[in-house]
Parts: C-alpha cells; sequence; structure tokens
C-alpha cells in the first residue's frame, strides 16, 4: 500500500472479505469496514485454570471474596454460615422492633393517664 501523498510504502493488512488493502494499524477495513482485528472472548482464564465468569461472589454484602471449594476466599465462611448469620441479625431487628413498638405503646398510655389525671384536678379544686 502507498501513501497517497509521498508515495511511500505503508505496510498493511489484506482484507478477508473484499481483498483491498488497509493500514497495519487499523481496526476496520477501509473499502468494506469490516473488522480487522480479531475478536478476544470475554473469559479470561488466569495459569490456575480458574475462569473468572464463573465465580460465586460470597453472598455477605460487606465481603469481596468468592466461594472456592465451599468457603470464602476472605472470610472463610461458607454460604450456609452466612445465610444463618443474616437470619439471625433480621430476628434481633424485629425483637429490637417490637420492644420499641411496646415501649412507645406503654409511654402513650401513660400520657393518656396522666392527661387523664390533669383534667380531673381542676375539678377537686
Amino acid at each position: 500500500m502507498k501513501c497517497p501523498y509521498c508515495e511511500k510504502e505503508i505496510p498493511g493488512i489484506t482484507c478477508q472479505q473484499c481483498g483491498s488493502v488497509s493500514p497495519e494499524e487499523a481496526k476496520f477495513c477501509m473499502e468494506c469496514g469490516v473488522s480487522l482485528v480479531e475478536e478476544v472472548e470475554d473469559t479470561f482464564e488466569d495459569d490456575n485454570g480458574f475462569d473468572l465468569g464463573d465465580r460465586v461472589l460470597c453472598p455477605d454484602g460487606t465481603c469481596t471474596g468468592i466461594i472456592v471449594d465451599g468457603r470464602c476466599s476472605e472470610c472463610g465462611r461458607t454460604p450456609d454460615e452466612v445465610k444463618k448469620q443474616e437470619e439471625q441479625q433480621e430476628a434481633q431487628q424485629e425483637e429490637q422492633q417490637e420492644e420499641q413498638q411496646e415501649e412507645q405503646q406503654e409511654e402513650q398510655q401513660e400520657d393518656k393517664q396522666e392527661d387523664k389525671q390533669e383534667e380531673k384536678e381542676p375539678d377537686k379544686e
């Protein structure tokens, strides 16, 4: 392929579809527009044969590990252990909410009783 201005030889690659020559650095054919670059697969395998597309993240929302051989690579817990801990935390939160609601109801009842007593006291005077 020759430069149209200086007529210097430019190294090029031949398009598989139309046969025209495009510069080596070209990603697409200058004639037909077909891709000249080989497509790279989305999955990556490291030296250990571990496919990043198949990884399973730790179910603990605060952990950045992945499940390898049934355990998290960071926190060391199994998914079942994480699930049990989450269930315990949810149960504790529900208990706390119930206690708070009961306390609020008791306070409201006390306030009502105080209001009734205040209403009765002026009658006594």
